[in-house]
């Protein structure tokens, strides 16, 4: 991580353990023509995406210390339209409810028609 000071939202270590071997894979599937690999680490991309979530800040109005718009955009596009996103949060789901000691998968669903 760069040497900047930690927001509330960043990342903890335990829990880039868990999404970076994703997001490596990720990157790898999808190299550069010219071989660039970037500007920003893929944790400071998360975290600048997380910054932004939990703040409700525009997307230009992200932090200088961290990625830019157009790169912390780019990235969030680019998992939110081909599923990484997703694969991301099922990943997260599996492991909460397994350190709750409960099956992977839901058995059960209640479903309140008025919410619907």
């Amino acid at each position: 991580m760069s040497e900047r000071k930690p927001y509330q939202s960043d990342l903890t270590d335990e829990q880039w353990a868990l999404i970076e071997p994703v997001l490596t894979a990720w990157k790898n599937r999808h190299r550069s023509v010219s071989g660039h690999q970037g500007r920003y680490s893929m944790r400071e991309i998360v975290n600048s995406i997380l910054y932004q979530s939990r703040t409700g800040c525009q997307w230009a109005l992200l932090p200088n210390d961290l990625p830019p718009k157009s790169a912390t955009y780019y990235y969030f596009a680019a998992w939110r339209d081909d599923g990484t996103d997703q694969q991301i949060h099922e990943l997260l789901r599996c492991q909460v409810r397994e350190r709750n000691r409960r099956l992977e998968d839901p058995t059960l669903v209640i479903l309140d028609t008025q919410s619907v």
